[in-house]
């Protein structure tokens, strides 16, 4: 089982490199740029089939205890170990980053990524950056070292800052400069806080750190480092006010930049929270739960309403800008059950992780998809004087974007309903020592937000399905689904139906190994 987690981590990494080699003489043929794109398939199809193998043989019995551990002398004068391992924690990060890469590259091959404004660059470098981006991604869920957890979250920036600069449109440079700079700033104070509980618990090994609870620290020394790790983690979360680069960026990168942007890197900031600040300095967190708390329910609100004035403004409502925003929101549930200090909480706030990857996920692809056909991503400019009415043009299209709109919004039965519920649940009965009167009022403004956000995915479909039948004049028929886009979308799909139906599957590794975290209780 060790072997097959190092081998999930190193191959993304042999294959970048391999990505920018010459390829061999029997793969040479008259499309260099179709050989460079098989290669990212055939190498995240690889890393996809290992964490699925290891997810197979992942014991379920015992879900809070790492398991694939790997744990070697790196650099022993700084105590620094190459210690790797997955839990019911990380498992299922580690499985959606491999889904979501892998679709991403089958995608990127049929429709490779071409900037708007000019022609494309070679395809070496987008495959080099993608597997890149992939094995940071992945060593940040499965990395046991404080030290080793903070290089895996910077290397996730550099190619991501490519894609954005490189491939995608707009002002792509402005907005690839703007995430690299909030993001390493917010990386520079992080690793102040990672570094004051290194020195001052003797140690980075993360599993010991967990065990000890914080109980080798002082509580000014906790809340000190809780505020340096909170701040660089909520910049990736993204927390409100902190949040101003992700929409820029969103609209900016090319597909697969986004979907991988919302899918899986927003999920590193959340994930840093959980097994980082929880549970190594329970007395910092338990100080700053409640401002947590309250900047997750502005955040939801706001983003909420800023989704819904970009569904109802009469020009400029980018649907790519929209649904960046609508992440702002989704992850701010995310947050507040992080912040509940409960079991509930958290594992909602885990689960609705692994949601928002999906269905998140699946409406870039899909906004990809009508950008493609319209030339546009602007909703006017769908819904209006083109005629969208995607029921009538490409009726498989326009179904699989209001299944992703209503399970964005929460429905009953599809995966996100089930991570916003038990996040605002555990917020309705906080943990010791939080006031209840403010948590309920959380609640209650997040409550709310959920109403906002049915009205603007709504409007959303109401518009681009339907067409605004003032301005909408007869259209043509248009692409439906393509064979390609429903290889890539039926998987993301399929598991947010599953997830909304069979929710133990995932509860049930998360719960045992969040009881671990709150020390058994």
């Amino acid at each position: 089982m060790q072997y097959l987690l190092a081998a999930a981590l190193v191959l993304p990494l042999l294959g970048a490199l391999g990505a920018l080699l010459p390829p061999p003489p029997g793969l040479r043929g008259r499309s260099p740029e179709q050989a460079v794109l098989r290669h990212g398939v055939t190498v995240t199809g690889a890393v996809l089939v290992l964490t699925v193998v290891l997810a197979a043989g992942f014991d379920r019995g015992h879900p809070a205890r790492m398991q694939a551990t790997t744990d070697l002398d790196w650099i022993p004068a700084l105590r620094i170990h190459l210690h790797l391992g997955v839990d019911g924690i990380s498992l299922p990060l580690l499985v959606l980053t491999a889904l979501l890469t892998f679709l991403c590259a089958l995608y990127s091959y049929f429709h490779p990524p071409v900037p708007q404004d000019g022609p494309a660059p070679s395809p070496k470098g987008f495959v080099a950056l993608l597997l890149l981006l992939e094995a940071g991604t992945l060593a940040t869920f499965a990395v046991l070292d404080l030290m080793l957890f903070f290089l895996a979250f910077e290397t996730v920036l550099i190619p991501m800052y490519f894609l954005i600069a490189r491939w995608g449109g707009g002002n792509r440079e402005r907005s690839a400069l703007r995430f690299i700079v909030y993001t390493l700033l917010g990386s520079v104070v992080m690793l102040l806080g990672l570094l004051l509980i290194g020195i001052k618990a003797g140690t980075f090994d993360m599993v010991a750190l967990a065990t000890d609870n914080g109980s080798h620290l002082s509580h000014t020394v906790q809340v000190t480092a809780v505020l340096a790790i909170g701040l660089g983690l909520a910049v990736k979360a993204p927390m409100w006010p902190l949040h101003s680069w992700l929409p820029d960026a969103h609209t900016a990168a090319p597909t697969v930049g986004s979907v991988l942007l919302a899918g899986v890197l927003l999920k590193m900031g959340t994930y840093g929270l959980v097994r980082i600040a929880l549970p190594m300095a329970p007395g910092g967190m338990h100080t700053f739960a409640p401002y947590l708390a309250a900047f997750a329910v502005v955040g939801i609100v706001y983003g909420s309403l800023a989704c819904l004035s970009l569904a109802l403004r009469g020009n400029g409502g980018d649907l790519k800008r929209l649904i960046a925003y609508s992440s702002v929101g989704h992850m701010g549930f995310v947050l507040l059950g992080i912040a509940s200090l409960t079991r509930t909480g958290v594992n909602g706030a885990l689960f609705a992780n692994i949601a928002h990857g999906l269905i998140t996920g699946l409406l870039f692809f899909l906004v990809g998809a009508l950008k493609d056909r319209y030339g546009s991503s602007d909703l006017d400019h769908l819904a209006g004087r083109t005629g969208a009415a995607l029921y009538g043009r490409a009726p498989r299209l326009g179904g699989l974007v209001a299944l992703g709109a209503v399970a964005s919004l929460g429905l009953p039965g599809l995966a996100g309903f089930w991570g916003e519920m038990l996040a605002m649940f555990g917020a309705f009965e906080p943990g010791a020592g939080l006031s209840r009167p403010a948590y309920v009022t959380f609640t209650a403004v997040a409550a709310f937000g959920t109403l906002l956000t049915a009205a603007y995915l709504l409007t959303v479909v109401r518009r681009v399905c339907m067409g605004d039948r003032d301005t909408a004049t007869a259209q043509p028929a248009l692409a439906d689904i393509r064979g390609y886009e429903f290889a890539a979308w039926t998987p993301l799909a399929a598991l947010t139906v599953l997830a909304g139906l069979w929710p133990a599957a995932l509860l049930g590794l998360t719960d045992p190994a969040v009881r671990s975290l709150f020390g058994g209780s």
